[in-house]
This record gives structure tokens, C-alpha cells and sequence, in this order.
């Protein structure tokens, strides 16, 4: 697949300017880069560069704004579409490109979870299998997962040459999903962090956001706590996800998929997370330079210092961590019965089960579950997961024990026969800090 000139209509969002950066450094292709106003198209530029640490692409990226959309839609040999996550906007914009682009070109989505094939539907029936899901993962420098989903209208060979392009030419692991809502990535992702904002919700009065994050931590397999990523991806994000995953999907998991009224109420207030200058979590900068990190107190609604919670736990956990001892580590896990430590099985447990269960719906193999949360979310994968875990305990009877509700609405014995060992090295996610 020869790709030289690539068009990305929404350039100066996030994930459109650093997908521009992509596709103009790896890929060493010319970048038309289209947003509503050219004037901030080129102030993004530089952003652009920056996001990929590469100076000499900047003679590869091209200012565009709407009305040149169509002329660099006719000159390009890929488009990507990288607008706001709202099937109106999307099926817009997919007619117009339709319309001039040329015949043995690819369009693709960013879409996270909206209907590829409806997508697809505004496109002439002889461009529609030239049509992709191409959903990447923010920062896509360094978060390398190309979640990739073909339309029931194409064929195996284009898919098979735009995974090699995405692969050897963008440096992308690439999963080819089902055209299902959130896809697989989310899916599973955001289960675990939208479950972790009701039970933020449930122990409001033990502290609630900071208190589930510090059960959550890096030290459980993730480079950032639950409810931090919630604010980092922006909770109006978050939002469109779970609301777009509740109403479409219905399984054993649906209820957790329910936004909490908390988070409902930020949202309306613009109150979107680290983007807006605050939502779960709020720095406060003073003119002395002086920073205070501030939480949400869920019940008063006004903002608090964090509180530096001490779980012995944790802290076992942590030691034995930074000791490279996790047999014991996961001992602790596992044999301790404290609140804090209960809320943990209990998410790291389902995290294992209701990856099986989505990659089956979802995904194409069990694997997929693996390399959707390493190089997506950067989470210990639920394979390696279930290795770590194995090291002190059956973990079949863990579940059982655990989540006897979910044992009684699906066949866990038959998911966790499915279990094979994982590719990737649990020891490389667990760490001793916070």
C-alpha cells in the first residue's frame, strides 16, 4: 500500500493533530491538515511537531480549513477523519468525502465506538469497503494500539494490506475488532474505570474519588489510578463512551455502564477534567508557584486536598514490589480481607473475566484482550493478569468466591477455560508506587 499524501479532517483536536504527526513521521507522507479556522490549523502546527518530537516534518503538514476539504480530499491517498464523536457530524462529512475521493483510496474513522458500517452507508456503494474503523489510542507516540474494523462491505485482501501498512509503515499493533459500540479497547477499559466511579459514588463517605483511586493504583497493573485517567481522556469523553456502550449493549456488566449523576452534573458545568482545568481532580497554581493537588468530595461538591490514604495492604504490596517479590505481593492481594482489600480483587478479578467475555463478543481471538490494554490503555494485560494471580491462588475459585453474582449470570468456567499463557510480562506493570 502506497501511501503518500494523507488528508486529516479535524487537525487541531488532540487526537487529530497527533495522528497528523503520525502519519507525516512515520509514515513520511504529506499532510493536509483541515480544521474549521486555517489561522489555528497553523497554530496547531507546531503542536503537531512537538507530539512526535520530529522538527523535520513541519515541511509535511499543510494548513486547510472546510473549504479546501474537497481539493485535498481529491489528492490524497488516505483520509482520516478525526471530528467530534457525533454520528450527525461523522455521516457529513463521510458524504462529502465521498463524493471526490478518489477510487482506489481508503478513508477511515477515529470514530471510539460509533457504528462503522452506518458510516460507511454515505459513501457510493463502490467506495464502502474502502471505508475503516481506524480507532487510535491517545498519545498515539507512545500508546502503539490501532484498534482496526473492517465494513461488512470489503474484502480480506484490503484489510490484510492496510494492517501491513499500519503496522510496518506506522509502527501500530493492530486488532482488527467487530463493528460493535466502544469497540474492544473501551470496552473493557472503560467497564473497569466507569465501575470504579460508582463505587466512588457507593464510598462517598470514605472519601469517594481518592479514596477508590488509592485503592486502584499503579501498584494493581496501570500507569495511572482509574478515576486520573477519567479526567485525563476528559469526562465528556468518558460520558459518550459508557452512554453509547449502556444503550446499545446488554450484558452480564450493563449496570456498570451507568454514569454517575456526580459526573453528569461536571459535565453540564464544563467541568471535563485536566482539559478544562478541572472535574474528579482540580490543581490549583498560585502566583508563587506553589501547586495543590485538589479532589472532588462528592457529597459537599466543593473541592478538597487529596488524602494520602494508608492501606497496609497496599503498602505489603508496594514493599514487596519494589523488593521483586511479587509471589508475596500477590499474597497480600489475595489473603488480606480489609474493605480496601475486597474492592480490589473484586476489580481486578472481574477485569480478567470481563475481558474474556468482551474479547469473545468483540474481539477475534482471546489475545486481542491482551494487546488492546497493554498498548492501548498501558494496563497489565488480563492474561498476564491472570499468570500473576495464579502464582498464590486457583484464581477460578477467587472468582467464584468474589463474584458469585456474575458466576450465577454467565458460564465462567467455560470463559476461564479459554485462558492461555499471555505474551506479555506481568512484572513489568505492577509498581511500588502510588
Amino acid at each position: 500500500m502506497n501511501i503518500q499524501t494523507v488528508t486529516v479532517i479535524g487537525a487541531t483536536g488532540t487526537m487529530g493533530a497527533n495522528i497528523a504527526g503520525i502519519f507525516a513521521s512515520f509514515g513520511n507522507a504529506k499532510v493536509y491538515c483541515i480544521g474549521r479556522d486555517i489561522e489555528k490549523v497553523k497554530r496547531t502546527i507546531p503542536r503537531i511537531v512537538k507530539s512526535v518530537r520530529a522538527d523535520a516534518i513541519a515541511k509535511n503538514l499543510i494548513p486547510a480549513d472546510f473549504s479546501m476539504l474537497e481539493k485535498s480530499v481529491a489528492d490524497s491517498d488516505l483520509i482520516f477523519e478525526s471530528c467530534a464523536e457525533d454520528m450527525r457530524v461523522k455521516t457529513e462529512i463521510a458524504t462529502r468525502v465521498g463524493k471526490v475521493m478518489k477510487p482506489y483510496a481508503i478513508s477511515g474513522t477515529g470514530s471510539s465506538g460509533l457504528s462503522i458500517n452506518t458510516i460507511a452507508e454515505c459513501y457510493p456503494e463502490e467506495l464502502r469497503g474502502r471505508f475503516f474503523g481506524i480507532h487510535m489510542f491517545n498519545p498515539p507516540y507512545t500508546l502503539q494500539l490501532c484498534e482496526l474494523t473492517p465494513t461488512q462491505y470489503g474484502d480480506r485482501q484490503l484489510t490484510a494490506e492496510l494492517t501491513e501498512y499500519l503496522n510496518s509503515k506506522l509502527h501500530r499493533t493492530v486488532v482488527e475488532v467487530k463493528d460493535s459500540p466502544a469497540f474492544l479497547g473501551n470496552r473493557i477499559g472503560f467497564q473497569f474505570i466507569n465501575e470504579a466511579l460508582l463505587y466512588a459514588e457507593k464510598y462517598k463517605d470514605n472519601g469517594g474519588i481518592d479514596y477508590i483511586d488509592a485503592i486502584l493504583g499503579s501498584f494493581t497493573g496501570r500507569t495511572m489510578a482509574p478515576l486520573i485517567t477519567s479526567d485525563f481522556v476528559g469526562l465528556d469523553v468518558h460520558k459518550a463512551i459508557v452512554d453509547n456502550i449502556y444503550k446499545n449493549t446488554d450484558d452480564y456488566a450493563h449496570n456498570t455502564f451507568v454514569l454517575p449523576m456526580f459526573v453528569d452534573k461536571l459535565v453540564e458545568e464544563g467541568k471535563m477534567g485536566r482539559k478544562s482545568g478541572g472535574g474528579l481532580y482540580q490543581l490549583v497554581r498560585y502566583d508563587n508557584g506553589f501547586k495543590r493537588q485538589t479532589v472532588l468530595d462528592i457529597n459537599t461538591g466543593m473541592y478538597r486536598d487529596v488524602i494520602p490514604y494508608v492501606f497496609p495492604f497496599a503498602d505489603k504490596m508496594k514493599k514487596y514490589f519494589a523488593e521483586g517479590d511479587y509471589q508475596k505481593a500477590f499474597g497480600q492481594l489475595v489473603n488480606n480481607h480489609s474493605q480496601e482489600a475486597d474492592i480490589c480483587r473484586h476489580f481486578l478479578l472481574n477485569y480478567i473475566l470481563y475481558s474474556l467475555y468482551a474479547a469473545k463478543e468483540v474481539g477475534y481471538t482471546i489475545e486481542a484482550a491482551d494487546d488492546v490494554m497493554a498498548t492501548g490503555f498501558n494496563w497489565c494485560p488480563p492474561l498476564a493478569m491472570y499468570q500473576a494471580l495464579s502464582k498464590v491462588a486457583d484464581v477460578p475459585a477467587l472468582i467464584r468466591e468474589n463474584l458469585a453474582d456474575v458466576c450465577k449470570q454467565i458460564n465462567t468456567d467455560e470463559l476461564l477455560e479459554e485462558v492461555k499463557p499471555s505474551k506479555y510480562d506481568y512484572r513489568l506493570y505492577f509498581k511500588s508506587g502510588r
